[in-house]
């Protein structure tokens, strides 16, 4: 199925405005729409989310995928970033896809890092029809193991640039602080839309016990699929299309 992309200008409440793109379908294709919550410090444009979105749009679902704060075509810096911006900048982007195409939006998609803002943000938004998350952890604090000893020089000097995944970020000490205590428990607890877990088996950089403690916490109605052979970056085009017939599969009488 043929997909295009269309730019889209996401304002907060800060005055922070970040870019968006729509990956869609032609309209009278569309059998519903999502929104993507990337990896922590990747972007829009990272390959696997570029990928999942023009796979998800193959399926029927128009999604967008947009940079939270400070990362690809955002404004801000990444430095300023907490838990309570990451959150806004989530809500913002639904809100303005939801403006921009006049349509509630079906599923929030979060991966990673961007996972647990995903159940986070879905707890908040009654609307939503479901919440997918792929190799999420069951605490935001979990990603501060990327931080390796720089983060004893974070809290000291305010702030410290560090590589992740080979690319340059600097990491504020707000962030590491918005992230120490906080977990998933008690928003699982109030967390009313279906939920989908997908995580490899063999993921070495968020355990699959992540997901097992996020499915045990979790209400029914709740599913979880083993990515079989995958990596914790969906590195192969194959698997990002596995997983977006995964989720259309499993969102099919939750669509438009």
């Amino acid at each position: 199925m043929a997909t295009h992309n269309t730019p889209l200008t996401i304002q907060t409440p800060r005055g922070v405005r970040l870019g968006g793109v729509i990956v869609a379908p032609e309209a009278d294709a569309i059998r519903g729409q999502a929104c993507i919550a990337h990896c922590f410090a990747c972007s829009k444009d990272f390959p696997a989310t570029v990928r999942l979105a023009r796979a998800l749009a193959a399926e029927g679902i128009a999604t967008l995928r947009f940079d939270f704060m400070g990362l690809g075509d955002s404004e801000g810096e990444f430095r300023d970033s907490t838990l309570a911006t990451y959150c806004e900048d989530l809500h913002s982007a639904i809100e303005a896809l939801e403006t921009y195409t006049g349509r509630h939006t079906n599923l929030l998609i979060g991966h990673s890092f961007g996972g647990a803002m995903a159940i986070y943000v879905g707890a908040q938004r009654e609307s939503l029809d479901g919440i997918v998350t792929i190799a999420a952890p069951s605490r935001p604090g979990h990603v501060a193991h990327l931080f390796g000893d720089t983060a004893e020089e974070i809290r000291r000097e305010g702030s410290a640039r560090i590589s992740i995944g080979g690319r340059p970020v600097e990491i504020g000490h707000a962030f590491i602080e918005s992230i120490e205590e906080p977990t998933l428990d008690v928003t699982l607890e109030t967390l009313e839309q279906p939920l989908l877990l997908l995580h490899a088996p063999g993921d070495t950089v968020v355990s699959v016990d992540h997901a097992r403690k996020i499915f045990q916490q979790a209400h029914h109605p709740k599913s979880f699929v083993a990515l079989h052979q995958t990596d914790h970056l969906l590195s192969r085009p194959e698997h990002t299309r596995y997983v977006a017939g995964l989720i259309r599969a499993w969102s099919a009488n939750l669509l438009d």
